[in-house]
């Protein structure tokens, strides 16, 4: 690397501390334009600080809410006082008593923290006949195609960051989150083998800032 170079990538790394945003929360809007305009039951899985769990309450009779983290829940629970209709648990996907039954789940950031298939497999099967499952998570590069996303994703993320601190302003920063993180070791098309097998006809597709998406309905029968 250029010296030249190490001091641009200096300069990104500062400039992106002094300016945090959600890449999570970035996909929220795109999240709710994939779910109908009005659900019954909803869960959010991987909830952190509630913002996308609030979203949901506002279309949604009732939502059940999940995060491992106890301190994070702690405070979901502090940002979400007074929305009645959310339930926000500490509990783990993969072991949680949930009902099932659910017209709408969302994930995000959540797959790569747990064995993908095992977890796929339990979102699918908590689904209410034709309802639908929204996954946005992180992968691994693996081909040229995605180490050149990733470098597109660069300037892409100053721009973007930029926008969205000067729109909601210093005082709507993320909030900070002490769970646990963990980088990604599956690649897309580890993650595309596996919804092929568990959710055949899922939507996956790749996404700016180092995240893909799966959109998945489920049949209204089971003879579908």
């Amino acid at each position: 690397m250029t010296p030249l170079a190490a001091r641009v990538l200096a300069w990104c790394d500062r400039w992106m501390d002094a300016h945090p945003w959600d890449h999570n929360a970035h996909h929220h809007g795109w999240i709710g334009r994939r779910l109908p305009a009005h659900a019954g039951h909803a869960l959010d899985v991987g909830c952190g600080a509630g913002e996308l769990a609030r979203r949901l309450a506002a279309r949604a009779d009732h939502v059940t809410a999940l995060d491992a983290d106890p301190a994070t829940v702690a405070t979901a629970r502090r940002l979400s006082a007074g929305v009645a209709n959310l339930d926000l648990r500490c509990a783990d996907l993969l072991t949680a008593d949930l009902p099932g039954g659910y017209d709408v789940i969302t994930a995000v950031a959540v797959l790569h923290h747990v064995p993908l298939e095992t977890a796929l497999v339990r979102l699918r099967d908590l689904l209410a006949p034709g309802g639908t499952l929204v996954v946005v998570g992180l992968y691994r590069e693996e081909v040229l195609s995605d180490r050149l996303l990733s470098l597109a994703a660069v300037p892409a993320n100053l721009v973007v960051g930029g926008v969205t601190t000067w729109r909601r302003g210093t005082a709507a920063r993320p909030v900070a989150m002490t769970a646990p993180t963990s980088p990604a070791t599956t690649t897309l098309r580890e993650v595309r083998e596996v919804a092929r097998r568990v959710t055949p006809g899922a939507a996956l597709r790749r996404h700016l800032f180092w995240r893909f998406s799966l959109v998945h309905t489920a049949p209204r029968t089971a003879a579908a």
